[in-house]
């Protein structure tokens, strides 16, 4: 059997998520990190010291340029993810980009449409999608294994350093809590309920303008999530999805889940499934499967998928009143 060739990556941003990507990019076969980029040159380098990494930018437009790379991480602040993405597609790469996509529903459009007009692969980050207790999860759901799905409770907190270079509480970045981890607790819901008929969410808002906690109610005809994001608080961080028949716990912490539990008829049963490093690795797995099919997307988290659920996001801005064009 033919050798799949080994898939070349690049790295833009090269902050805290960036590093713990590196790591997981050395636990998969096939794999070798050819370049990353900061907008510092002593960033750069460090970076590419600790991965072994040949190359390393000072400028994103000089790793755009890089023949050698095959596809591009892009691990920047939120504000620049339409940005970046496209010009890199444009650039022949193919692309992973950070969640969430973008900061709006128009330019996530814009990103796909690059996608398919150069024909490159291109997906966001959605590495929960791919976690083996969430992949079982699924499964079990769609077997009906708890019946009717009707309630959903999720949250992601934690409490994020308030001084003024954390991009966290940075407006122009793209900051808050429902843009960096209030996509999670959507995205379980969405996955596994679809697009809500309603939403209401209520939000506090911090002194620069994003909002430091957002709580959530999408309602469903026959079905309601209840969710939860916070850079000013921790949570348990633990998943519920309830059926008529049951109940699946996605344990905490639960958008990295090793393990889930069934509740079912007065018993509990556990299930473990310890992840490869962090869990990274399985959505590089299938950016390496849908590159080497020739594939622009995922079938699992499909650029249609990105699409909805970026559009439920923008409907919760609209009723919060956060915007980032101020």
């Amino acid at each position: 059997m033919k050798k799949a060739p080994t898939i070349k990556w690049g790295i833009i941003g090269l902050g805290r998520i960036a590093h713990q990507f590196a790591k997981e990019l050395q636990l998969v076969n096939g794999t070798e990190l050819v370049a990353v980029a900061s907008r510092s040159k002593e960033n750069a380098e460090s970076f590419a010291k600790i991965y072994h990494c040949p190359k390393a930018y000072d400028s994103y437009e000089a790793i755009l340029n890089d023949d050698t790379i095959d596809i591009i991480y892009i691990a920047t602040p939120h504000d620049s993810h339409a940005t970046l993405t496209m010009q890199a597609l444009e650039k022949n790469k193919h692309v992973l980009c950070e969640k969430p996509i973008a900061l709006n529903y128009s330019d996530a459009e814009k990103m796909i449409a690059a996608s398919k007009k150069n024909k490159k692969f291109f997906m966001e980050a959605f590495w929960t999608r791919f976690n083996p207790s969430f992949k079982e999860t699924l499964s079990k759901i769609k077997q009906g294994e708890l019946g009717k799905v009707q309630y959903i409770n999720a949250d992601f907190a934690f409490v994020g350093n308030e001084n003024e270079k954390n991009r966290l509480f940075d407006l122009k970045l793209g900051g808050g809590a429902l843009m960096d981890i209030g996509v999670y607790p959507l995205f379980l819901a969405y996955t596994i309920l679809g697009i809500p008929e309603k939403i209401d969410a209520k939000s506090i808002f911090h002194t620069s303008g994003v909002d430091k906690q957002t709580a959530m109610i999408l309602q469903y005809p026959d079905a309601q999530a209840i969710l939860y994001a916070g850079i000013n608080t921790t949570s348990e961080m633990k998943a519920t999805i309830s059926g008529t028949e049951g109940r699946i716990n996605l344990n905490p912490t639960w958008h990295m889940a090793e393990s889930y539990t069934v509740i079912k008829d007065n018993m509990e049963i556990k299930y473990d499934f310890p992840t490869k490093g962090m869990g990274y690795t399985y959505e590089i797995e299938e950016c390496h499967q849908c590159i080497q099919n020739k594939a622009i997307e995922s079938q699992l988290w499909s650029h249609k998928n990105s699409l909805e659920l970026i559009k439920i996001v923008d409907e919760i801005k609209k009723i919060i009143g956060l915007d980032f064009s101020i």
